[in-house]
């Protein structure tokens, strides 16, 4: 697993859990149809630099952990997803269209990263602490309620 990429403007480790299921969870997403599906997902997260860190495409349901650049957000990438392996699939498989969509309006998206959210909480509030200004090589003080708190040691 990527520790942090590099854009143009940005470091970043962004890793998004997406889970797509088929419309009325129908196990579809078996042999020549599964494939095609797994294919297109990787096709498409080549061309916009999304990384596929694990893929797994089970018959009722597709689980995709991806890292992405900072300017995508899980909703876009689950449209961008479902659209191209819904219109790869329906025109692959003329069968499937019987039944309507192919996959559900819905879908889950869970954050991944190295550390725990507390971690970063406490990475974030410590940060004042080691302030220095640089103008004045002086360190600045914590603000009042990290003093409080004791958060500023």
């Amino acid at each position: 697993m990527p520790r942090e990429r590099v854009g143009r403007h940005s470091h970043y480790n962004l890793n998004y859990h997406l889970v797509f299921t088929p419309k009325f969870r129908r196990r579809v997403l078996v042999g020549e149809v599964a494939a095609l599906v797994e294919a297109e997902v990787r096709a498409a997260c080549e061309a916009r630099d999304w990384l596929v860190l694990a893929l797994e495409v089970m018959p009722d349901h597709l689980h995709l952990f991806v890292s992405c650049p900072p300017k995508w957000a899980p909703s876009d990438m689950a449209k961008i997803l479902k659209g191209v392996t819904a219109r790869a699939a329906l025109k692959a498989f003329p069968q499937l269209r019987a039944r309507g969509h192919f996959w559900t309006n819905a879908f889950y998206a869970g954050t991944a990263g190295d550390v725990s959210g507390e971690t970063v909480k406490r990475y974030i509030e410590a940060q004042r602490a080691r302030q220095v200004d640089d103008a004045k090589g002086v360190q600045v003080p914590p603000l009042p309620h990290q003093e409080a708190s004791g958060a500023a040691r």
